[in-house]
């Protein structure tokens, strides 16, 4: 038995821990809820966490493995969201089965976020740092706008478009409107529940450990490393941000498309910038470069605002929130810090400190 559990590789033993903490958690969901002992609020909030842990899992292959900062994550959600919303309601008729028309939802919201993400990294990736980050932010709020002022409908004619009002459109009085501008896109079949929304998570960090342990995420990493050196050796530099990109952005489709499939009304506000920043806060707190971090991360900092509501500080949990953020951040990136800490607690369990 020794032999055999040695013989396991460092790098399947961290995904398997992954794997089956991913498991456990979603077992105890799913008894949590067969007891009735899940409140409404969280019941509401299972979808959404899929959802942030997918976008933090994803944007840490940028930002951890490929070591660029990149703050398109919104953008590219919100791309694969209207991309796959707008596929639903249009063939909601033609193709009624939601287990089939879904699917095709997840793919083509993820394709079309991926060619994008192909289209903007191949200027965008020259650039490094700082730069990079406010190019990509940029890229998001564009997209966020041009889709907050589509105006698209059809009826016996056939589709009408305009980029002012409804108006402008010159669509019959019958017509349909598929997306109504700022108001976004109304009646998208509630298709994604928790469990489309987990196994979607669960196959994402099962193509991210692939990724990052493949030979391109070898080649990927050694250009985070030293990108002459990884250059030097003929290591295609563009050809392999490309690839890391890529992948970030259609990750980020599929779940703008289970987000948008779970709610009734699409709007492009939900967006913006912050959520792209709130992205990038889960993948640093949780550990630059950790899959298994970024999921707890991004589940842990979406539960404690909800989790305080109802609470006697609930009118200020915003503020507490912020608190307890600014205190994990600093515990986290403060090595001095927590070696204190730690020797600290040692010596009291020894007797040495009174």
């Amino acid at each position: 038995m020794k032999k055999s559990s040695k013989s396991i590789k460092p790098n399947t033993k961290k995904s398997l821990i992954t794997y089956i903490m991913l498991v456990v958690a979603f077992v105890i969901v799913q008894i949590m809820l067969a007891a009735g002992e899940m409140s409404y609020m969280m019941q509401d909030l299972l979808v959404p966490l899929c959802v942030y842990a997918i976008l933090a899992v994803s944007l840490n292959l940028t930002v951890g493995i490929l070591g660029e900062l990149s703050l398109g994550q919104a953008g590219f959600m919100c791309i694969g969201a209207y991309s796959g919303s707008l596929f639903s309601n249009l063939m909601e008729t033609a193709i009624p089965e939601a287990m089939i028309r879904f699917p095709i939802a997840l793919l083509l919201g993820g394709i079309c976020a991926a060619i994008f993400g192909i289209l903007i990294g191949i200027p965008v990736l020259r650039l490094r740092g700082d730069y990079l980050a406010i190019v990509t932010l940029a890229f998001g709020e564009i997209i966020k706008n041009i889709c907050a002022s589509i105006y698209l409908g059809r009826d016996a004619n056939g589709f009408h478009i305009s980029l002012k009002s409804v108006t402008d459109m010159n669509m019959a009085a019958d017509g349909e409107m598929l997306i109504n501008g700022a108001l976004g896109i109304n009646g998208t079949p509630k298709d994604s529940n928790f469990i489309i929304a987990f196994i979607i998570l669960f196959i994402t960090v099962v193509v991210s450990y692939n990724f990052v342990y493949s030979r391109t995420g070898r080649a990927v990493m050694s250009i985070r490393d030293n990108r002459i050196a990884a250059e030097s050796v003929g290591i295609n530099i563009t050809k392999y941000k490309l690839i890391t990109f890529a992948l970030t952005a259609f990750l980020a489709g599929v779940a703008g498309v289970i987000y948008s499939h779970n709610f009734s009304t699409l709007q492009a506000s939900k967006f913006d910038y912050n959520m792209s920043i709130l992205v990038l806060v889960f993948v640093v707190l949780g550990g630059i470069g950790s899959i298994p971090g970024s999921i707890i991360a991004a589940i842990a900092l979406t539960l404690i605002p909800e989790l305080l509501r109802d609470t006697i500080v609930g009118d200020y949990r915003m503020l507490f929130y912020a608190i307890i953020l600014i205190s994990m951040m600093l515990f986290s990136s403060n090595k001095t810090f927590k070696d204190k800490l730690f020797g600290l607690v040692s010596k009291k369990k020894k007797g040495e400190v009174k």
